[in-house]
């Protein structure tokens, strides 16, 4: 397992381009992160966290215009909360699909995905490099450990990822997850952001 700091941007772009998965500091919590194209990769990510195969992988992006690459739908709703203050950050959102639209191969058979853009500058600086990347918290699937901590993650995955950037120890949690699918969103896990102010963006939109 190779170790590198969050100043090593092209390195790390290099191996996950390659097929490697790595763990990564994000600003809410460690995640573990492949490209989605290297289908070993992200085997790999879920036999490191013993996660169920129907448990789909959330995806980061850089920016909202790739969305439309991933032939996603943005209805009025997840069109108020990209623009709000909570996006570039601790914020995801569960979208459905066009109809009919093309969207890239690894994505097909799915009926929605969960995206977010993170408030990090190491982050979206290798996102620019990759693009879109599958990454979900460094943790067992249900494991209640401290993901902000990375020697705690390495010892409660099943093994190691091949690469590791090294941030020290974080100090967010996991993102707030909104469903935007439906007429009325939901919320699906709080993290900092709470249901209030996720209606107050929706019902000022």
């Amino acid at each position: 397992m190779q170790t590198f700091t969050p100043t090593q941007i092209e390195p790390v772009a290099a191996a996950l381009l390659d097929g490697k998965v790595a763990i990564l500091p994000t600003d809410t919590v460690y995640g573990l992160v492949a490209a989605p194209t290297h289908e070993a990769a992200v085997d790999r990510i879920f036999e490191l966290k013993n996660r169920p195969r129907d448990f789909n992988l959330p995806i980061m992006v850089a920016e909202a215009g790739e969305l439309h690459d991933l032939g996603v739908e943005i209805n009025k709703h997840a069109q108020a909360l990209l623009d709000s203050e909570y996006i570039p950050g601790g914020l995801t959102l569960i979208l459905g699909f066009k109809n009919n639209a093309p969207r890239p191969e690894w994505l097909k058979g799915r009926h929605e995905v969960a995206i977010r853009i993170p408030n990090h500058d190491f982050i979206l600086k290798l996102l620019s490099q990759t693009g879109p990347l599958l990454a979900t918290s460094a943790n067992r699937h249900k494991s209640k450990i401290n993901m902000c901590i990375l020697p705690e993650i390495l010892k409660d995955l099943h093994s190691q990822p091949d690469l590791v950037v090294d941030g020290g120890t974080l100090s967010g949690r996991s993102s707030t997850i909104v469903n935007c699918r439906y007429k009325e969103i939901s919320m699906e896990r709080r993290g900092d952001i709470t249901i209030e102010q996720i209606e107050e963006v929706i019902n000022n939109g």
